[in-house]
């Protein structure tokens, strides 16, 4: 129950959907991201790190491990902001900041972390 702990809410509605809505375009940017620089010729660290932020990213889009997945995505994405060279630091700095939000908010009502670690309801009988 550890996760459980890390979240106050998992929401349903609007923002569970908003929530939703951010961790498939951050992972869908994560993966074009990683797909690019494994096709150039590039330094192995960054194609390492690349490809560590694509499997996070997967986590992410499932809402599996979400504060660990999203905080992942946001060490390795200012590493590669840091490290990298020229263009393409803009699109690292905003996964950075998309994945340590979500690591801050949660993963939402629709998400495995919420199967696993959400609020249960019980319901009591009467006698």
């Amino acid at each position: 129950m550890f996760l459980q702990r890390l979240f106050s809410t998992f929401p349903n509605g609007w923002p569970g959907r908003g929530l939703l809505l951010q961790r498939v375009g951050t992972t869908t940017v994560l993966f074009c991201s990683a797909f690019r620089h494994t096709s150039e010729a590039s330094q192995f660290v960054l194609i390492l790190l690349h490809v560590i932020g694509a499997g996070a990213g997967m986590l992410l889009l499932l809402g599996l491990w979400t504060p660990v997945s999203g905080t992942l995505i946001a060490v390795f994405e200012v590493w590669i902001a840091i490290f990298n060279g020229g263009a393409g630091r803009e699109i690292s700095i905003m996964l950075a900041t998309s994945g340590a939000s979500l690591a801050m908010i949660g993963p939402g009502a629709w998400s495995i972390d919420a199967r696993l670690f959400g609020r249960k309801r019980f319901e009591i009988p009467e006698h």
